[in-house]
């Protein structure tokens, strides 16, 4: 039996008692460069999201430090300014944020810039009710526009009681590859902590990102949040005003892998390795 076969198979076998869990989106606006306000505003709404009957609660990417890192929309952005907002993963706020996931109950996943030795990164972190760490991401693919960030090289898959979860940051949703790289994993839930663009077309992309991967979806950003089904149906999004909640009932049901990744031939795909031509057109975040 072939690997990718043997995965759906898995993903089908594992959600035979349908799972079920309620995820709740921070659609909420971080300040730039106020971490402590940011906190604030995280355990705000992690513990309304809590009292809301909330299993998984996601903020959106960069939200601990405001997504500072991106040179386009913070022009005064500095190397050592940079460097100074970064936080390590076992420092005293991160130590915080594990604390609120503690005190709530709940899974809590956190976009932060991260610093680890010399180096920084676009990270989101999941924290379970134990206030265990579940899952580190760092963002893989940019728009050219992080100058200070070292890319991430790895798509983990977090194995939680309420099943298995990728992370996906921002930009890295527009190549398909890395939804596709983490469904073949097994993920049944893809979480997409965002900053940059959103709109119609995004809308678009993640519910497609949803279908061709029959998993479910969560696109998480400061003004925009939608959660789309394994059929790539809409299960709730935002109603377009201020700052908010969005939550949705996930169901780990016999949807997931169902759809047109069931009949994936990989050994035909060898081409999509090679590099794209140099004067080809690069799409823009």
């Amino acid at each position: 039996m072939r690997l990718p076969i043997l995965l759906m198979a898995l993903a089908t076998a594992a959600v035979a008692s349908d799972v079920s869990f309620t995820i709740a989106g921070v659609r909420v606006m971080p300040e730039r460069w106020d971490k402590q306000a940011n906190f604030a505003k995280l355990e705000r709404w992690t513990r309304e999201a809590a009292a809301r009957g909330a299993d998984l609660v996601v903020a959106p990417e960069g939200f601990l430090e405001g997504y500072v890192g991106n040179e386009k929309s913070n022009p005064d952005l500095t190397r050592e300014k940079y460097f100074a907002a970064g936080e390590t993963l076992d420092g005293p706020l991160l130590g915080r944020v594990r604390s609120l996931a503690r005190e709530s109950k709940v899974y809590l996943s956190l976009g932060f810039a991260e610093r680890r030795d010399e180096r920084m990164y676009n990270t989101s972190v999941i924290f379970s009710p134990r206030g265990d760490l579940v899952s580190r991401y760092s963002k893989s693919h940019t728009n050219d526009d992080e100058p200070f960030n070292t890319k991430g090289a790895e798509f983990p898959v977090a194995e939680t009681p309420l099943g298995r979860w990728g992370t996906l940051i921002c930009f890295d949703r527009q190549l398909p590859e890395t939804a596709r790289i983490l469904a073949v994993k097994g993920a049944q839930v893809i979480l997409v902590p965002s900053y940059g663009m959103y709109g119609e077309t995004n809308d678009v992309m993640m519910r497609t990102r949803a279908l061709e991967n029959s998993v479910w979806v969560a696109f998480v950003h400061p003004r925009r949040c939608l959660i789309a089904d394994p059929g790539g149906k809409v299960a709730a999004s935002d109603d377009g005003g201020g700052d908010q909640l969005v939550t949705a009932r996930i169901v780990l049901d016999n949807r997931i892998g169902r759809g047109p990744i069931r009949f994936r031939r990989p050994e035909i795909y060898g081409e999509i390795l090679k590099p794209v031509p140099a004067d080809s057109a690069r799409q823009k975040e």
